[in-house]
């Protein structure tokens, strides 16, 4: 079959494929102990739960504005005015059908073939993706360990070209769960600024941060900076709402407005139920997010702890979000295996614990892990992880 160009193109998700083969493990029988997982293992907080109810039994499940409920984006402002110390009105906010497709409706929108898009490695699988599917060129620029997977202010300017619209920042970040300083974030919106670029910044991880640790949105720190910064965020890691499809994104009007214009013809607007249990989202205290918080927490000093004892097995301590993202290259050295995604396929062949390969994020040397899954899971996980490493080793 002749499929369009622009499909043919796309690399399948590691994540997804992973999942798949640990899954059909499982449903043979087998002890599978799955750390793939990008979402929370909560369930969504009862009192979004009742919202939604309420909704379906008042009868709203009609359309809605294509951008989102009035009454969602009032709670969205809010939000920003509480957490960000940033104004919006609510021509700046589109609601989307979660985070990933307001990402996606932004590349389309911004860009035209042949625009680049500085993207950092590692970088979340879906945002190069989405950058070739609206005609764009990702720039990948390799985020060094040594500098805690983070995108320096020389390497931004080094990588800047006549054609470069964008670059994309990630903060708490999936898979390597670091945070960039305020610091970190003035010198690199200098150089943005400097060459007029767009600044991407995906804030989807921004409640769950750990220890010290503090989000800043790029976007707060100058009026220069919110005017060319569009913020990506939503409900599904904050809220334990994955399946919601709630996202949203703030920023410049006129994108804003190209992006509302877009989504009337994709997919009409985000489901309705879904947008009244946001509003509840936002509406409620945060005892709920800093309880689950606090159990990510511990899992992960943990975790990080169970992982570093390992032999040759080295990693960066994340700030924020729920993963891992160990270096395994001496451990695949001293193996027979060729590949770190042959050495995780083995993994979960013999002791069927299912991670996924850090091939999928642009950084072969790594794989991610998430934590969340009980403490149970993830001490036994860690000694599997173990035994297979010096059975090879």
């Amino acid at each position: 079959m002749n499929l369009a160009e622009r499909v043919q193109a796309l690399t399948p998700s590691t994540t997804l494929a992973i999942t798949s083969k640990a899954k059909a493990l499982k449903e043979a029988g087998h002890d599978v102990i799955g750390l793939g997982a990008g979402e929370p293992d909560f369930n969504t907080p009862e009192y979004i739960l009742n919202a939604a109810k309420k909704a379906m039994d008042e009868g709203k499940t009609k359309y809605t504005p294509a951008g989102g409920l009035p009454q969602l984006k009032e709670a969205i402002i809010a939000k920003f005015q509480r957490d960000n110390q940033l104004e919006y009105s609510q021509n700046e906010i589109i609601v989307t059908t979660g985070a990933k497709h307001a990402l996606y409706t932004l590349f389309q929108v911004l860009l035209n073939k042949g625009d680049e898009v500085i993207v950092p490695i590692p970088y979340w699988v879906s945002y190069p993706e989405q950058i070739k599917l609206s005609e764009g060129t990702p720039v990948y620029v390799k985020a060094e360990e040594k500098n805690q997977f983070k995108l320096t202010p020389k390497q931004l300017e080094d990588s800047i070209t006549p054609s470069t619209k964008a670059v994309v920042l990630n903060s708490p970040s999936n898979p390597t769960g670091v945070l960039y300083s305020k610091e970190e974030l003035e010198a690199l919106g200098e150089i943005a600024l400097k060459h007029d670029l767009w600044i991407v910044s995906d804030e989807i991880y921004e409640k769950l941060i750990y220890g010290s640790g503090q989000h800043i949105s790029i976007a707060s720190i100058s009026p220069a900076l919110k005017e060319k910064t569009i913020i990506i965020n939503g409900v599904s890691k904050s809220h334990s709402m994955t399946g919601w499809r709630i996202g949203y994104a703030a920023g410049n009007e006129t994108v804003i407005k190209a992006m509302s214009n877009l989504v009337s013809h994709a997919t009409s607007n985000p489901t309705s139920i879904a947008q009244y249990a946001a509003i509840a989202a936002y509406e409620h205290s945060e005892e709920e997010i800093n309880n689950m918080k606090k159990a990510f927490e511990e899992r992960l000093n943990k975790l990080y702890n169970w992982i570093v004892e390992i032999p040759n097995i080295t990693c960066v301590k994340p700030d924020g979000a729920f993963y891992l993202f160990p270096n395994v290259k001496e451990v695949v050295k001293a193996s027979p295996f060729n590949t770190t995604d042959e050495w995780v396929a083995q993994l979960l062949e013999e002791e069927k614990v299912a991670i996924v390969p850090g091939s999928g994020f642009g950084s072969e040397d790594n794989v991610r892990l998430s934590y969340a899954t009980s403490l149970e899971q993830l001490e036994e996980a860690a000694k599997r992880i173990k035994r297979f490493v010096e059975k090879y080793s």
